[in-house]
């Protein structure tokens, strides 16, 4: 059988994105009969820890030192290693691809000093250049989980005034920066009625949320992280959510989103997101006003708005970027010992 090595991190400040898209890698790969091992530190975020538990998947802490790194993908039997981290020091992947394996990076632009047999860049308009391996750049690339994918719509929804708005927020598994009860107040000084449910990551964040007056015709439901978001935003008429790696999962769904950037590395995904008309934009946390209060009553109170966000989502992110990433890795790998 082959094996597949997974480097990765999450914790509560650098939160769970690179897991999350590393786990929709190692379903797709699980899928074809690939064993799967992640090494990650996962920085006690129980949410996270459970991602990879409920799914059967192996992990392990991961080793402080390259020669640790490459001992382990000896004992483990990998046959190549993927890596998403923005802190793994770079001697770790040339040590690895030193030893004879084939080495996959997921970055986010930078290459942070990596070097890679494949590089992969999910985001928008990404573009690899000065590698010395294989680039796979764009939203075709984009790493989504099975629970998403299987919900994407034949077509794009259309969406009508007949029903109160349906709304979800939220903010990663940590919500690090307390996005929530700022946009849910936001979302009560539009006077427009909807029903929210908002993601409170820990009981502080849902003892703030909780602190949140709705006005009339507003309502408010507030709950712990679930695995149960993915149908949450299938039913929903309006996402709120951080320009990050879920982003492209709102776009996979055709769901209209309202997005804020909340730290620097967000910026660039954000403005491109916006300019291309893939989302509604709010702003940066902290410094959301009058103007991101407009664009969620716009969005609230006018279906064919929201319906025109939808088609242009729908069509950014086909799901099948999984699929692309696996052909890629797995054309790495020698056959079977």
């Amino acid at each position: 059988m082959t094996v597949v090595g997974i480097r990765c991190d999450a914790g509560a400040r650098t939160g769970v994105g690179h897991l999350v898209r590393c786990v929709a890698l190692a379903e797709e790969l699980v899928a074809r009969g690939v064993g799967v091992r992640f090494l990650a530190d996962l920085g006690g975020v129980e949410w996270a820890e459970s991602q990879l538990t409920q799914r059967g998947l192996a992990w392990e802490q991961p080793p402080a030192e390259a020669a640790g790194l490459v001992g382990t993908a000896g004992r483990l039997g990998l046959d190549a290693l993927v890596i998403d981290s923005y802190t793994l020091p770079p001697e770790h992947s040339a040590a690895v691809r030193a030893s004879g394996l084939p080495v996959l990076a997921i970055v986010d632009g930078d290459f942070r000093g990596q070097t890679a047999d494949i590089y992969v860049d999910q985001n928008l308009d990404s573009v690899i250049s000065g590698a010395d391996g294989l680039g796979l750049a764009g939203l075709d690339y984009a790493l989504l989980r099975s629970s998403v994918r299987q919900l994407r719509p034949l077509e794009p929804p259309v969406h009508t005034s007949t029903r109160t708005p349906k709304v979800v927020a939220f903010f990663g598994g940590t919500d690090a920066y307390r996005a929530a009860p700022e946009i849910a107040v936001l979302l009560a000084q539009t006077g427009a009625p909807f029903e929210a449910t908002i993601i409170g990551a820990n009981e502080s964040l849902r003892d703030e949320l909780h602190a949140v007056v709705p006005g009339e015709g507003q309502r408010f439901d507030i709950i712990a992280p679930t695995d149960d978001l993915p149908k949450l935003l299938a039913g929903a008429d309006l996402a709120v959510s951080a320009s990050g790696t879920s982003t492209w999962e709102l776009l996979c769904l055709g769901l209209p989103a309202a997005l804020v950037w909340v730290v620097d590395n967000q910026i660039l995904g954000y403005e491109k997101t916006i300019a291309r008309g893939y989302g509604a934009g709010l702003g940066r946390l902290g410094h959301l006003g009058a103007d991101a209060v407009d664009t969620l009553s716009r969005l609230l109170t006018d279906a064919a708005a929201r319906t025109e966000l939808a088609q242009r989502a729908w069509s950014a992110v086909d799901g099948r970027g999984v699929e692309r990433v696996a052909d890629a890795l797995l054309a790495r790998v020698p056959s079977p010992r």
